[in-house]
């Protein structure tokens, strides 16, 4: 279980970073709205757990970022907003960002730029020129790339999300979403992606996809 305490402190200092010496109100209610958000109930996959491993993995990834600060507020923003019966969630999370950061002392420039990293996250195809892209977009996609045991587990995390959409329409659905992420050149855009999570990734979703194709009653 993710250490709430943990998180509000991480975003305390990306914050603090971000914003610079000009500094700001008090981050802790911005934190605390985010972390409320991030528990909220009908969340199975995306939840604190889901940001944790996002921010950790910039962790990994921030030396290829332009600004990782900005980076890690995009994370923290990229699903703030999450109904599983909406499909202008991404949207409505970087509007939240716009809403938000100003007031808690961030510049226009970074203000825009956490949006448009959100706005990133419904495609996952950053460009060449856009190292904050990239790292944002690897990190959110690098649960693609986990051992057979935790990728089930997200599996069937997403599933219940879905739990209101019949099986033969999310079957369909989910099928629809993997053949778009297989059709990218390349999932990961990092060094570090691309040799470390690329192959692993590709092998995941082809499986899922393969199973998926299956009529329900025969055993995979």
């Amino acid at each position: 279980m993710a250490d709430l305490d943990v998180l509000r402190a991480r975003f305390v200092r990306t914050l603090e970073a971000a914003r610079g010496p000009a500094g700001g109100p008090d981050p802790d209610p911005y934190a605390d709205d985010l972390l409320g958000r991030w528990q909220e109930p009908q969340r199975r996959y995306h939840t604190v757990a889901h940001l944790t491993a996002v921010l950790d993995h910039i962790d990994v990834l921030e030396k290829y970022a332009h600004d990782p600060d900005v980076v890690r507020l995009a994370a923290w923003f990229h699903d703030a907003v999450y109904l599983p019966d909406r499909s202008e969630n991404e949207e409505r999370s970087a509007r939240l960002a716009e809403r938000a950061l100003p007031e808690a002392g961030m510049s226009a420039a970074k203000t825009a730029e956490v949006a448009r990293l959100v706005r990133l996250t419904v495609g996952h195809d950053p460009a060449d020129d856009d190292p904050d892209g990239q790292v944002l977009c690897d990190a959110d996609l690098a649960i693609l790339a986990s051992p057979p045991s935790a990728y089930a587990a997200y599996t069937a995390a997403v599933r219940e999300e879905y739990h209101f959409v019949p099986n033969d329409a999310f079957r369909a659905g989910r099928a629809a979403i993997l053949r778009q992420l297989l059709d990218l050149p390349r999932l990961f855009r990092t060094p570090y992606g691309a040799s470390e999570w690329e192959a692993t990734a590709r092998y995941n979703l082809t499986a899922e996809l393969e199973m998926l194709s299956l009529p329900p009653d025969v055993p995979s």
